[in-house]
């Protein structure tokens, strides 16, 4: 059975409650967009299996969010304790608060932060050392005592392709092909633990290797971009995000064709239009449970 908890409920767990829920949780960390939101920062979601938590994507103002977490239920999320970082691939809204994640309290950290990501990833990591030179020197040369003074670096995995594993205990993530416009690569991920499936799917236009990666999951998180917001965009925007996202109506033929037992949607394009009628637009063509994700939204 799938429980979706909202962000209210979320906030008043205590840690003593933990025990008693699901061993794998999914956290809707950020649900935006580019487009500045306060009560939906970038993008990333979580997957909490026991004592980890695998973080995909790392967007603006998702560390905070990680830090709500973290203090109300989920001590798996506070900075030092995350481990392993996903991104789908390399727009801003899904990496930007990486060098955040990276920096926080680094001096406290006992396991450096394993990052895992297109090609471009080792580049993108050399420029927040150079960004943090002149804090990072004072620190690890200053009066402040480190004990670890690498821990602060990063181990990247980068690849040019979807199709490569990692294994972490009971855990199996998948990378998969997804298509993102025109930047390549662009992953989604499947997640496997003992008791649940989960699959993320990144930023895609509609894609039947998701659809195959796919079937059967307990949770798909996937993108979203509201059918009448899209016809009242401009020529050249329906072109993009016609190749870039899913429309809601598009979705529910993914949906239709997974048969998830639960479809949270996130990154949420809607514009101008009410926000509640793009789960509307995908119930119209799909009757399985369907769920607008909030930021700090658990499922299990």
């Amino acid at each position: 059975m799938i429980k979706t908890l909202s962000r209210c409920t979320l906030l008043a767990l205590s840690l003593a409650a933990l025990p008693a829920l699901a061993k794998t949780q999914v956290v809707t960390l950020g649900t935006g967009t580019p487009v500045p939101n306060p009560e939906r920062v970038g993008s990333s979601t979580a997957v909490v299996y026991n004592d980890k938590a695998y973080l995909f994507d790392i967007g603006p103002g998702a560390v905070h969010r990680a830090i709500e977490a973290s203090a109300n239920g989920f001590p798996q999320l506070y900075p030092t304790e995350i481990e392993h970082l996903f991104i789908t691939h390399l727009h801003s809204d899904h990496i930007l608060d990486y060098p955040e994640l990276a920096s926080s309290l680094w001096w406290w950290r006992t396991n450096q932060l394993s990052v895992y990501g297109p090609t471009g990833m080792q580049a993108i990591t050399d420029a927040y050392y150079d960004m943090l030179e002149v804090d990072l020197d004072l620190r690890i040369n200053g009066l402040q005592p480190v004990q670890n003074p690498e821990m602060h670096k990063t181990k990247v995995n980068e690849y040019e392709h979807g199709g490569w594993v990692v294994k972490d205990g009971d855990v199996t993530i998948e990378a998969f092909d997804v298509a993102h416009g025109d930047i390549e690569p662009a992953f989604g991920y499947k997640i496997t633990t003992p008791d649940k499936t989960v699959v993320i799917s990144g930023d895609t236009g509609y894609s039947e290797k998701l659809i195959e990666m796919a079937k059967g999951a307990d949770i798909l998180v996937h993108e979203v971009i509201n059918d009448e917001a899209l016809k009242k965009l401009s020529s050249e925007w329906q072109n993009y995000h016609s190749k870039a996202h899913t429309p809601a109506a598009e979705l529910a033929k993914v949906a239709n064709a997974v048969q998830p037992g639960l479809l949270v949607l996130t990154h949420l394009l809607y514009y101008a239009e009410p926000i509640e009628t793009t789960a509307e637009q995908v119930r119209a063509h799909y009757d399985g449970e369907v769920v607008l994700a909030n930021d700090l939204d658990v499922f299990e």
